[in-house]
């Protein structure tokens, strides 16, 4: 079983790698092509081919954990249509390669792929997004959200703030901030203002350039508003640099244990987070899809057929991973719009998948 093991992992693996590589540098090409206008209006600013290049391939992290079960999936239905036309898995079988052990046999394979694809989601996918959009904005400018920039809220024993973040430069400075302070009846206490701030070693912002304005008590109606400028001021919050990160990235950028603090933040302030419930519960469900493409895959090697291509196989198996990642997206928006429960929206086309795949199984396997 060692020696079977090593030969069918490794025409699995190295299928998939080469699937993964044509994706990869179809998408590359795409995303230089993009790129290339970035280079031509900010040439002056020092953005040229060298540094689109980098930004690219930077990218490249996050495509190949978005293709993995793409790729598992053609990669392992090659693989094993291949064996069926020249006979190779009948010989196996055999030798005693039963359907329940080469079930076993791949969904080991299919767990190593999950792993795989759970580390470079979770991992390097972010790390490398976050270099490639510091790199970018060293030479086109600021993070940012849109003129609006990110809006946090920060919930304290003694008031509520409602905080707005204009932009994040490549350094993680924050540009134009804004923190309005409410009490606890809800009115507006006081408005701060400054140029540009940075994240202390503790909890706590380092304003620079402070324009702060005080509002009157209810008790004290007339009393004037009151304005102070100051060069540096320390404001003690809770709110971290991955959280504001994740107020201005995009949520499915970001790591498991990021997207979980941030939604926990966003229910202790009273704010929704569906959306970002729904990714996290993506991160977890979806590297299981390598898996679920392993079983799907695996009835192609039960077809009798001595002549015929391949590539109607190959393309049978980017028609069912197109339509998984069509169906995992429409249900992500779905059920962000309807509100259904976030663990389940994010499980659902792996459980429609693992459905076809087992029924596949039963019917072109064990009862064939």
């Amino acid at each position: 079983m060692k020696t079977l093991r090593k030969f069918l992992y490794g025409e699995v693996v190295g299928a998939v790698v080469l699937v993964t590589l044509g994706f990869i540098a179809l998408f590359f090409f795409f995303d230089f092509v993009e790129e290339l206008q970035n280079v031509t209006r900010n040439a002056k600013a020092g953005y040229q081919i060298p540094q689109a290049l980098a930004y690219v391939g930077l990218m490249a992290p996050s495509h190949i954990y978005e293709l993995l079960p793409i790729t598992v999936l053609i990669g392992t239905i090659f693989v094993m249509a291949r064996f069926a036309q020249s006979s190779e898995f009948t010989i196996l079988r055999t030798s005693g390669l039963g359907p329940w052990r080469a079930l076993r046999t791949l969904g080991l394979l299919g767990l190593a792929f999950t792993l795989f694809t759970f580390a470079v989601g979770d991992y390097i996918a972010p790390l490398a997004d976050k270099t490639a959009q510091r790199l970018r904005a060293q030479f086109l400018g600021n993070l940012t959200v849109g003129k609006t920039g990110a809006w946090l809220k920060d919930r304290q024993l003694y008031g509520h703030f409602a905080v707005n973040v204009g932009a994040l430069t490549a350094g993680a400075e924050m540009r134009d901030v804004q923190i309005f302070e409410y009490d606890n009846k809800g009115f507006m206490v006081s408005i701060t203002r400054a140029d540009s701030a940075s994240f202390g070693d503790g909890d706590y912002w380092q304003l620079l350039n402070v324009k702060r304005t005080d509002f009157p008590e209810l008790e004290n109606p007339r009393a004037a508003v009151t304005t102070t400028m100051q060069e540096s001021l320390r404001w003690p919050t809770k709110v971290t640099a991955e959280m504001v990160a994740a107020a201005v990235l995009k949520p499915e950028r970001m790591g498991t244990v990021a997207l979980f603090q941030y939604m926990h933040h966003l229910k202790n302030n009273g704010q929704s987070a569906q959306k970002y419930e729904i990714q996290f519960w993506k991160k977890v469900f979806y590297p299981l899809s390598c898996l679920v493409m392993v079983v799907l895959a695996l009835p192609f090697a039960y077809f009798h057929f001595r002549s015929g291509s391949i590539a109607t196989y190959v393309f049978a198996g980017v028609m069912a991973g197109i339509s998984f990642v069509l169906l995992n997206n429409v249900l992500n928006d779905l059920g962000n719009l309807r509100g259904w429960q976030p663990w389940f929206t994010a499980a659902l086309p792996g459980m429609i998948y693992s459905v076809l795949s087992l029924s596949a199984f039963t019917w072109l396997v064990l009862r064939r």
